[in-house]
């Protein structure tokens, strides 16, 4: 018999527009949908920053009266200041702590030492780290409780795609924030793009230099479900940094550990995945037979005028697949059930 609760702590979110926010809701709409509690407050959408320090508090405080003996409390990682409290204080009432990690402050923006991230994750009972990868960099520095991973972030919309239409040339896009720190490789594709397209969605101001040609297409930014639904391409690409050849910078380097939210986005959109061989997940794309992997860009000029039409309908069904467990919270429900089950045996 089931002697545990499944809880999780809402917040405010200031705006679901952000990948790291729109992944966070989905989770808690996951955990509704599993018949978790919420021992914090109602999710907020204030943009306030008073506002949300205000809030975020009182769910904590909230969460202090109301979780008990055998609660199993699914925490978003990093949670802003509360994470070793809400541990402890889960600790000392008999109830468990599953954390799973969005980001690692100790590996892109470099807020925390490795050594503190570790200390600080060792308060949960189970980490579900973003993916395989991820999880052993975790073992390999010297985290010791239960572990796990998650594999793709699920993206719940109630938006479906629409069907491709055939074009002679490959279609890639490349969707999201444009900025130098973070995709300035994209100035360098004029000159190297050929047998191919790249249709690029995003604030054009973030790369003023960019030139655009009849292989760079510039699109204006678009919202979330109505790219998802309208989107007419043949792959997305996952890349970042300043180089053609190899992922590099601190925006590049992440890839090696993390799980872009735009994966989930692409695959949603009903499109395909390009992604650097030594990202993180790569293997996952290989094994779901979602896309390709390349070590450069430049590979793309070979290697996309030669797929068939056959090999594209195959990863497109793949892709299908993926997207309609990635809507319904599977690798969330996956993952922590396998979590709580190790933790409770049950």
């Amino acid at each position: 018999m089931k002697s545990h609760r499944l809880c999780y702590i809402s917040r405010n979110y200031r705006g679901v527009e952000g990948s790291g926010n729109k992944a966070k809701t989905d989770n808690e709409d996951t955990l509704q949908a599993m018949g978790a509690c919420n021992l914090g407050l109602r999710r907020t959408l204030y943009n306030n920053k008073v506002t949300t320090f205000f809030l975020d508090l009182a769910g904590i405080i909230s969460y202090c009266f109301r979780v008990r003996k055998g609660d199993v409390i699914l925490l978003q990682y990093p949670v802003k200041k509360y994470f070793s409290f809400i541990c402890n204080v889960a600790r000392a009432r008999g109830a468990r702590t599953v954390a799973l990690i969005h980001d690692l402050g100790a590996m892109r923006r470099k807020r925390l030492t490795e050594q503190q991230e570790i200390k600080r994750l060792m308060h949960a009972d189970y980490v579900i780290a973003s993916n395989s990868v991820m999880a052993q960099w975790l073992k390999d520095k010297g985290y010791a409780n239960k572990l796990g991973a998650l594999g793709f972030f699920d993206y719940r919309s109630a938006t479906t795609s629409s069907e491709k239409s055939s074009s002679d040339v490959c279609r890639v896009v490349y969707a999201g924030a444009l900025a130098m720190r973070k995709n300035a490789f994209i100035l360098q594709m004029p000159d190297t793009i050929g047998g191919w397209q790249m249709h690029i969605y995003g604030n054009k101001s973030g790369l003023p230099q960019l030139k655009t040609s009849e292989n760079i297409i510039f699109h204006n930014f678009v919202p979330a479900d109505t790219f998802i639904k309208e989107a007419d391409a043949d792959f997305g690409l996952v890349w970042d940094g300043d180089s053609l050849s190899s992922c590099t910078g601190s925006f590049g380097e992440y890839l090696r550990w993390n799980s872009p939210h735009k994966v989930s986005f692409y695959i949603r959109a009903g499109l395909p995945i390009i992604i650097w061989r030594e990202a993180a997940l790569a293997s996952l794309v290989e094994q779901e037979g979602i896309g390709i992997c390349v070590d450069s860009i430049n590979e793309l000029n070979d290697i996309l005028p030669k797929i068939t039409k056959e090999q594209m309908e195959d990863m497109r069904r793949n892709v299908e697949r993926v997207s309609r467990q990635l809507a319904d919270g599977h690798y969330l429900r996956t993952s922590l059930t396998k979590a709580v089950h190790e933790i409770t045996g049950q």
